[in-house]
């Protein structure tokens, strides 16, 4: 903590019929009270003040007031929080009149959930979930974000730091009291609680990604030959025209992006180059941009051209890989029956002009993202730094497993102890003596 008082709009900013401007630090409450006129409320109770001016007394607004003291509020120091009016004038004569104030400033980016870690009412985690929640756009990022700012990582990662703890107190009281009668070896007893930790380690580094691609978005990208209507179904996919529509090929030249929510799931839609031979420089790299953002994507949608079924050029069956739907468009120019099957991969008909199958093919991608990222489950890894400091702890634990038992396997567990500590910003390399002489009748 800085000693500093720090204030800030915590609501959202425009006009707005309520906005919430929050103070922290040991001047919040003379703060309340030289704005406010009145002494501090009683804490946590919305009461109606009237706000002026320290200096002047001219009127600011009338609003609601709360005070919560330290150290049952949110950055565990006192804060205070003023309700009036959302109006752009209204807050900037606040926020000046808070700037006027001895020991007040404003608040860095971030520095209110800062406080709170710094005082022990998050870990770094829910800290991040915090970000993750308010940066939410679909339903499935909400519950995601929501899960890990309620401490659903952290209480995974403590209670595999936890059982670290206690695995490495026992190796280590093997190697500092040898001398000492303790019953089982300690060494072998400690052999299988680390092999069941290494595996369940490895099988939550083992996800695909999920966490990581659900707060990214789903990326599709949409690609095949020139005029097979990619565009066209990107634009009715994402409801609007967010790509130029032609007749004449090669009109897309590079990559066009489209965020939407489908089905709660957060998906970004690529339209990209039509594939195809060309002498131009600049549609040869689009070309090229295209494989490789196809490549890339999570899911692939390959858009072949109803106009001249059955013909179905090679380049385009190709790309039907694993993480490939086939799309045939343009059905209204098709007689029946419809080909329900391309190079031996379903294929699901559209016409992006009359708009059939559309809906067909939207449940289509909500069902493979659903696929792919289940509901429920142990809370996924959301960032690359849990991923890194996750697989830095399970190296170290496969180094313990397979090295001697000897003092460089306790030096192993505490190396993976401190990995799954800097996840949550709890390293304490104490803890493990409390541990040692708890389970260990040691000294007696």
């Amino acid at each position: 903590m800085t000693g500093d008082t720090i204030f800030a709009l915590s609501s959202g900013g425009g006009r707005a019929a309520i906005a919430v401007v929050r103070v922290s630090g040991p001047a919040a409450g003379e703060a309340l009270e030289r704005i406010g006129g009145e002494p501090l409320p009683s804490p946590r109770q919305a009461t109606l003040r009237r706000f002026r001016q320290p200096e002047t007394g001219e009127p600011i607004d009338r609003g609601l007031a709360l005070w919560f003291p330290s150290p049952g509020s949110a950055t565990g120091e006192d804060l205070v929080e003023f309700h009036v009016h959302g109006g752009p004038a209204v807050l900037d004569a606040l926020l000046d009149a808070l700037a006027a104030l001895p020991g007040l400033r404003p608040a860095e980016p971030g520095e209110f959930t800062r406080r709170a870690f710094e005082a022990g009412r998050l870990d770094l985690t829910q800290a991040e979930g915090i970000a993750d929640l308010v940066a939410a756009e679909t339903e499935a990022q909400r519950r995601q974000a929501l899960t890990q700012m309620e401490g659903g990582l952290q209480r995974l990662y403590d209670g595999w730091r936890e059982r670290l703890m206690a695995l490495r107190a026992q190796v280590e009281a093997a190697i500092d009291f040898s001398d000492q009668e303790l019953g089982e070896d300690p060494m072998a007893a400690a052999a299988p609680g680390l092999a069941a930790l290494e595996a369940e380690i490895a099988a939550h580094l083992d996800d695909d990604r999920r966490g990581e691609r659900l707060r990214e978005g789903f990326c599709i990208a949409i690609v095949g030959t020139p005029n097979a209507g990619k565009s066209s179904l990107l634009n009715r996919l994402a409801g609007r025209d967010a790509a130029i529509v032609s007749t004449r090929a090669g009109t897309t030249r590079d990559v066009v992006e489209v965020r939407l929510d489908l089905a709660g799931w957060p998906v970004t839609l690529a339209d990209t180059a039509g594939l195809r031979e060309s002498g131009d420089e600049i549609e040869s790299e689009g070309v090229r941009r295209a494989l490789a953002r196809a490549a890339s994507a999570d899911l692939s949608l390959v858009v072949f051209d109803g106009a001249h079924w059955p013909e179905a050029d090679a380049q385009s069956r190709a790309l039907l890989g694993e993480n490939a739907l086939a799309v045939l468009n343009k059905t209204d120019l098709i007689g029946d029956p419809v080909p329900a099957a391309i190079g031996g991969r379903p294929a699901l008909g559209v016409s992006c002009l009359t708009g059939d199958g559309i809906d067909g093919l939207l449940e289509r991608l909500a069902e493979e993202i659903a696929r792919r990222y289940p509901a429920g489950g142990a809370p996924a890894l959301t960032r690359t730094r849990h991923r890194q400091a996750v697989m830095e702890c399970r190296d170290a634990l496969a180094r313990a497993i397979a090295g001697p038992a000897d003092e460089r396997l306790a030096e192993e567990l505490r190396l993976a102890t401190h990995a799954l500590g800097h996840i949550t910003g709890r390293v304490d390399v104490e803890a493990v003596l409390d541990l040692v002489f708890r389970d260990f009748c040691i000294g007696k």
